[in-house]
């Protein structure tokens, strides 16, 4: 079975609904790392030194290649990245080999046929 890693940078009021979303399209788990700060085409704008940005979540989705862009487009319907810019940014990357995933691979072998 191959695997994609999703990472999603979003908003932190929005983690839940994305990580939801994506649990609904077949993402399997996530890791969230809060607390992530970051800068668009426009520098993010400060009062007395402090940032007036709101804070960003960083989560990664090991998924199935095959869910994995069903999965990424949830999220960025649901975290609202294409219609409301600075919102947060999904990337997809080829994951080439994954351990700690036996129990994930017997649950996604039947969903995955499905799919086929």
């Amino acid at each position: 079975m191959h695997f994609k890693l999703l990472i999603a940078f979003v908003e932190d009021s929005k983690t839940d609904k994305v990580m939801e979303a994506a649990r609904e399209a077949g993402a399997t788990g996530a890791t969230v790392i809060n607390n992530a700060r970051g800068e668009g085409l426009l520098q993010s704008k400060t009062f007395f030194g402090l940032s007036l940005e709101t804070q960003r979540d960083v989560i990664l989705f090991l998924v199935e290649e095959h869910l994995s862009r069903h999965i990424l487009e949830r999220i960025c319907e649901i975290g609202e990245f294409d219609t409301s810019p600075g919102t947060g940014i999904a990337i997809q990357i080829d994951v080439e080999d994954a351990v700690g995933v036996a129990h994930q691979i017997e649950q996604l072998t039947n969903v995955v046929e499905e799919e086929l």
